[in-house]
């Protein structure tokens, strides 16, 4: 019997354990999805912040330091993603500038459809090390695009490569950048018209 009495006290600490253990996990748990749901905007901050996996960054000043002697060459690409009716290219395919110097270049999108049509530019420049010294000042693909049927548009990049490239021994013998576009569909601005049907219906209603 007194066996039997002493195995009791010593099942509140158990179960006190358990239930710790069982708070821990479910904490776990909840964190690991609120990381999850976190990790896109964690990830695409860290890129614009880096240049990692050739983001390039927005500039908010012009360079400190005046255009250097070193030319470098920057190649353009454009593409178009799947469902987006635009043809889009660059009104220079290649050019060669001095580090540090700003420089400004044009893209020429046509809407190739009979609708009104929305489009978003993805971007990135290689090599993918290079993305933490090309600097954007204007850009089209930091908004939202949309064009009218039939309608053809000039769009501007103002850019520099940043001085502090130079300084950098991994890129000493890099001659050549290029960045690249690809639009892709975002909506369907156009409204969708109300069938006539629907219209008597709601006036029906309304009665």
């Amino acid at each position: 019997m007194a066996s039997e009495v002493t195995r009791h006290p010593s099942r509140k600490p158990r179960l006190g354990r358990d239930a710790l253990v069982a708070s821990i996990a479910g904490f776990v748990a909840v964190l690991m999805v609120g990381a999850s749901y976190a990790a896109v905007p964690f990830y695409n901050w860290f890129c614009r912040v880096t240049g990692f996996n050739g983001t390039t960054q927005v500039a908010t000043s012009m360079p400190s330091s005046g255009p250097l002697a070193r030319k470098i060459a920057v190649r353009f690409d454009a593409n178009v993603g799947p469902g987006l009716p635009w043809k889009f290219e660059p009104e220079q395919t290649e050019i060669e500038i001095p580090i540090g110097q700003v420089t400004t270049v044009f893209y020429t999108v046509i809407n190739q459809s009979a609708r009104t049509t929305a489009g978003q530019a993805a971007y990135n420049v290689a090599p993918l090390t290079v993305g933490a010294y090309f600097q954007k000042i204007n850009c089209f693909c930091f908004t939202e695009q949309v064009m009218a049927p039939g309608e053809k548009r000039e769009m501007p990049v103002v850019f520099y490569v940043d001085p502090a490239l130079a300084s950098d021994p991994e890129n000493d013998g890099l001659n050549t950048i290029t960045l690249s576009y690809t639009f892709y569909p975002v909506r369907d601005p156009s409204p969708k018209p109300v069938a006539a049907s629907e219209i008597g219906r709601r006036q029906k209603g309304n009665l």
